[in-house]
């Protein structure tokens, strides 16, 4: 069955799970719409690979409601499954094997024949920019590599839905824009991505919505827009020619403003916040009548990054992980393992690949 393009991709209401005496989710709330990017933001230890791993049905909620492609999570888990794919932190793929070999391995575990099987896992890897090392050991791969291969494991079948936790961590940033340029790619056909992240950039780059999740539960949900406007509109950063006028212009500021200016460790430079109402314009003009020349001026957007600081109080970074699932020990960064798993259920591209060949 299709949804409709009005009905949510994703929906939960007071999903709740804990270990032990932790409890890593504390009643979530989300609507996801279909196609798109739903980013998932927050430190590790904030819930939000429990999440996933709920909505993906690899583990049971311990109370509340969620459906899943229109699919109940308690009720539906196998029809879930057909539809959707899991990658996790951490590639999925034997090191032994080559690029191609991994790819086909995971074709004929869907179902395809073996000419099927290579045939798709080729187009693969030449999408991914990886043809010139199918024939190398995955032990070879760089980091990026790596991650690209594995989210091209996932796509043995196309997706509905892809859930992708942390792609990018450990990974330089040329691959990880070209990681990025597949996740455009990928939602350009048709496909929803939901991503959870601690990268500010990157939720600010692919994100169309943006749930804040800190100790479990969503604390702030949005558009990135819609999240830094909490903040304010935005800095104003000025540069004065004549540091000795420094302290002249942040008068000037402070009164025009009616913000607190800040005197930064350049003996030149001020910065301020600005609020709702931007007067940035009337101050600058203060300054030029008060015959104080600025060497550059800058007004900008509040990053993700003070988003985050002004929300929960704390950087993105400042947390470890404090719980683990069972059968999921903690990575070295102290985030969880999730291995791939994807369903084996009616598609219509392999059943005709099966139909032709066997």
């Amino acid at each position: 069955m299709t949804l409709p393009a009005s009905d949510p991709a994703i929906e939960t209401h007071g999903l709740v799970k804990s270990f032990g005496g932790n409890t890593a989710v504390d009643g979530v709330d989300l609507s996801i719409r279909r196609g798109g990017i739903y980013g998932v933001l927050g430190p590790n230890g904030a819930g939000k690979t429990t999440v996933i791993r709920m909505l993906a049905t690899l583990l049971r909620p311990d109370a509340g409601e969620a459906r899943v492609l229109g699919h109940d999570v308690f009720a539906e888990p196998k029809t879930i499954r057909e539809k959707i794919a899991l990658t996790g932190q951490f590639a999925s793929l034997d090191e032994d094997l080559t690029g191609i070999e991994n790819l086909v391995l995971l074709g004929r575990l869907f179902g395809y024949s073996a000419r099927a099987a290579r045939s798709r896992g080729h187009d693969l890897l030449e999408a991914f920019g990886l043809s010139d090392a199918a024939g190398r050991q995955v032990k070879k791969y760089s980091g990026g590599m790596r991650r690209r291969l594995d989210i091209a494991g996932s796509l043995i079948v196309t997706p509905e839905l892809m859930f992708l936790d942390e792609p990018t961590t450990g990974i330089d940033p040329r691959s990880r824009n070209q990681v990025w340029d597949i996740i455009r790619t990928l939602v350009a056909g048709g496909t929803t991505i939901l991503l959870t992240t601690q990268y500010l950039e990157e939720a600010d780059q692919l994100a169309e919505r943006l749930a804040v999740i800190d100790t479990g539960r969503v604390i702030a949900e949005g558009t990135p827009g819609q999240l830094k406007a909490q903040v304010g509109s935005g800095a104003l950063k000025v540069r004065v020619a004549d540091p000795a006028q420094r302290e002249q212009a942040a008068e000037i500021l402070t009164r025009n403003l009616a913000a607190e200016v800040f005197r930064e460790s350049d003996a030149a430079a001020l910065s301020a916040r600005l609020g709702g109402e931007s007067r940035t314009s009337g101050a600058l003009t203060a300054l030029e009548e008060a015959g104080i020349a600025l060497e550059t001026f800058a007004v900008g957007q509040p990053s993700l990054d003070e988003v985050f600081l002004a929300i929960t109080g704390k950087h993105a970074e400042d947390h470890t992980e404090v719980s683990s699932e069972s059968g999921a020990g903690p990575d070295k960064q102290g985030g969880t393992k999730t291995k791939r798993r994807r369903g084996t259920g009616s598609h219509p591209e392999r059943d005709a690949v099966k139909a032709g060949t066997s």
